[in-house]
């Protein structure tokens, strides 16, 4: 899926961080809303200019940044 289709990041809205477009929904919202659970049916029907493809893309688009950024394991709090 090409994401671009999706999202983008306009400094007048949000200050810049990525949304997907034709909404003020931005990928890190959305994400944290799948983290706490919600089922994708959840957000759709709770934010109905949502479409499946939109949702579909912000996992395109985290797949990606994450694919470009460097991940380092972190020991847990307290670990010697």
């Amino acid at each position: 899926m090409d994401w671009r289709k999706y999202i983008h990041s306009d400094p007048e809205v949000l200050l810049g961080k990525p949304v997907v477009k034709g909404t003020r929904l931005s990928v890190e919202f959305l994400l944290g809303l799948l983290a706490a659970g919600w089922t994708e049916k959840q957000i759709l029907d709770n934010y109905p200019t949502l479409t499946p493809q939109g949702l579909r893309a912000v996992f395109a688009f985290a797949t990606e940044c994450m694919r470009e950024e460097a991940l380092f394991v972190l020991a847990p709090v307290g670990a010697a």
